[in-house]
């Protein structure tokens, strides 16, 4: 099975090892038409602790690090 490989943005910084991500997606709803905006934040791993606010990061799934992180860090963009 594929691992899920998301983008978006980096919002907070402050636990250790931690940066959580928020990532937008848009889809269509089926009977309505119209499109949507949804956000979802991510608890993200990061080892070298060099992420900050505002970066723009790809996420990769992985194995689970702790209870609510379970992607880390593929690459900046």
């Amino acid at each position: 099975m594929p691992k899920k490989i998301l983008s978006g943005v980096v919002v907070s910084d402050k636990p250790n090892k931690t940066v959580t991500v928020m990532v937008e997606r848009k889809y269509q709803h089926p009977l309505l038409k119209k499109v949507i905006k949804s956000k979802k934040k991510y608890s993200v791993h990061d080892e070298e602790n060099k992420h900050k606010n505002g970066d723009k990061v790809k996420i990769i799934e992985s194995r689970a690090f702790s209870k609510t992180k379970k992607f880390k860090i593929l690459e900046s963009i």
